[in-house]
Order: C-alpha cells, then sequence, then structure tokens
C-alpha cells in the first residue's frame, strides 16, 4: 500500500462543490491499495503512519507523532501512487489494486486509524475530487508497505 501523507494546519475534499470531509492540524493522507496487498498492509501503514514523529514540539523539532498532537487525518484514495512512468509520457496504473479491492482496502486504512483513536474523515472512493489544503512546514513524506 502507498501513502503520500502531508503535515497540514487544514484540509478539506469536497465533491461537486460539497465539502465532504475534512481536517484541522494534523495529515492529509494520499493512499493507493497495490495488486498483493492485504488488509495487514493496510493495518501496518496505519500503525507507522500514526507512531511516525513529524510534529513540532516545544522546542520547534519534529519528535512528535500524531498520537501525541491529538491530531485528525483526512483520508484521501489516489490511485494515481501507483503510476508507472518508466516508459514513454504516459504513466501506467496497472500495479494498481482492482477497484473493488483498492475501495476495500481504502476503507479497512481508514477504518485501522480510527481504531488508534485518530479522528479520520474521508473523501470519496472512485470520485472526481477537489482536495484543498495548508501544508504545515511542508512536510510531505512518501510511505510504502512494500518498500524495506
Amino acid at each position: 500500500m502507498r501513502a503520500l501523507i502531508q503535515r497540514v494546519a487544514h484540509a478539506r475534499v469536497g465533491v461537486d462543490g460539497a465539502t465532504i470531509g475534512q481536517t484541522g492540524p494534523g495529515l492529509l493522507i494520499l493512499v493507493c491499495a497495490m495488486q498483493g496487498d492485504t488488509t495487514e498492509d493496510t493495518e501496518k501503514l496505519a500503525a507507522k503512519i500514526h507512531k511516525l514523529r513529524i510534529f513540532r514540539d516545544d522546542a520547534g523539532k519534529m519528535n512528535l507523532a500524531l498520537k501525541d498532537t491529538g491530531g485528525g487525518a483526512l483520508v484521501v484514495s489516489q490511485f494515481t501512487l501507483a503510476a508507472d512512468t518508466r516508459s514513454g509520457n504516459r504513466p501506467g496504473f496497472s500495479t494498481a489494486a482492482p477497484p473493488d479491492v483498492g475501495e476495500r482496502l481504502y476503507l479497512h486504512f481508514a477504518h485501522s486509524l480510527r481504531g488508534l483513536g485518530v479522528p479520520v474523515e474521508t473523501g470519496q472512493f472512485g470520485a472526481e475530487m477537489a482536495v484543498h489544503l495548508l501544508n504545515d512546514g511542508p512536510v510531505t513524506i512518501w510511505l510504502d508497505t512494500a518498500t524495506p
């Protein structure tokens, strides 16, 4: 499972002009299920993100995790994280999980993060979404459960 996480002051996602999910200080998490991913991968990723020390402490150092700050998360499905750009100029997405599997794993990831005590809101799987955010830092980190 792949994720691009961004530390945000706030973020929101909309469909057809209506806000369907938002968070205050915390994380915007763009996620993509890959072929072969399992619910164990989603749980591993949620636990990693929950404990990742990327928030400032009182000394201004990145020493705190989401679990320490009480921040929330906006989780948005983003199949384009599966882009293969090794050849040609048009990305391929054949390594992404099929839509039914991708949606199930995306929702399980959000559920796993909620189970760790994080307030979570989501986008709408498969929809054309408008994502608005104010980066904090900026801090942007790529995670992939397939990477050792």
